[in-house]
């Protein structure tokens, strides 16, 4: 048994150690323990509980309003993984540099950075965005369309991304995509990089940008990038979507091909 005199000298470690780490202690509470908390009292999901805080509070048609609505619930009742508001403008620019025709999104989510993506394409593109969980797409297809996003600008598709990554060609009509936002499962980014190579969905000059490469982190992804020669690629340094003490980042990939490995 541990006497108390042992146990108090602990305490000064244990105080340092939650003041350093407060802000890690206050994503968990707020991302997995009130999630709990919540989901038991209300019956619904995390999802589920923003999108009606999004409907009661925002303007139908109005972008920037919904935008505004999904980050003030996300800042002041729960956490949820969108891209955020500062990870969200550099996508946005990214967009508008590249002017991109068809755009891949894997890991829709909410919906929330297909509609900073959209609103930023020309009226000849196409964003194709792909959500495996059912309840998650259903919410995130009420709140593009809530937006005012039809079927010919975003059209979402359900399922495994590495189901539904070899089926883009031959089912939706995809030669290339120029431009591909990551955004789900972090250990399956390596795995789906590779089969839009496999299945020559990616051209000279595609832009591929990977969300949360620091935190939580995407390790082999990265190495993959930086070493099989056929990306350029940077680190745009963020942080974590709606915690501002959290370092994060996302990269930006430029595919360059076969020459990279010549």
């Amino acid at each position: 048994m541990v006497s108390p005199a042992i146990a108090l000298a602990f305490i000064p470690f244990l105080m340092t150690l939650i003041i350093r780490y407060r802000h890690y202690f206050l994503l968990f509470w707020r991302a997995v323990i009130l999630r709990k908390i919540q989901d038991y009292t209300t019956g619904l999901s995390r999802e589920e509980r923003a999108f009606q805080y999004v409907m009661t509070h925002s303007i139908p048609g109005d972008l920037e309003n919904i935008l505004s609505t999904f980050d003030t619930w996300c800042y002041r009742s729960e956490y949820l993984s969108n891209v955020g508001p500062e990870k969200g403008k550099i996508l946005e620019r990214l967009i508008s540099e590249t002017v991109p025709l068809t755009v891949l999104e894997l890991g829709t989510y909410c919906g929330y950075s297909a509609l900073r993506m959209a609103r930023n394409l020309s009226l000849s593109a196409r964003l194709y965005t792909v959500e495996m969980d059912k309840g998650n797409a259903a919410v995130a297809e009420k709140i593009i369309r809530l937006a005012g996003f039809d079927e010919d600008m975003v059209e979402q598709i359900i399922g495994p991304t590495d189901e539904i990554i070899p089926q883009l060609r031959e089912r939706f009509g995809v030669d290339k995509f120029d431009f591909v936002f990551m955004n789900h499962w972090k250990r399956c980014y390596l795995r789906d990089l590779q089969l839009l190579e496999d299945y020559d969905l990616l051209q000279e000059g595609s832009i591929v940008v990977a969300d949360n490469v620091i935190f939580t982190g995407a390790p082999h992804f990265m190495q993959y990038a930086k070493s099989c020669g056929k990306y350029s690629w940077k680190i745009h340094r963020t942080h974590l979507e709606y915690f501002r003490h959290i370092r994060d980042g996302m990269a930006e990939l430029t595919y360059i091909g076969l020459k990279g490995g010549t």
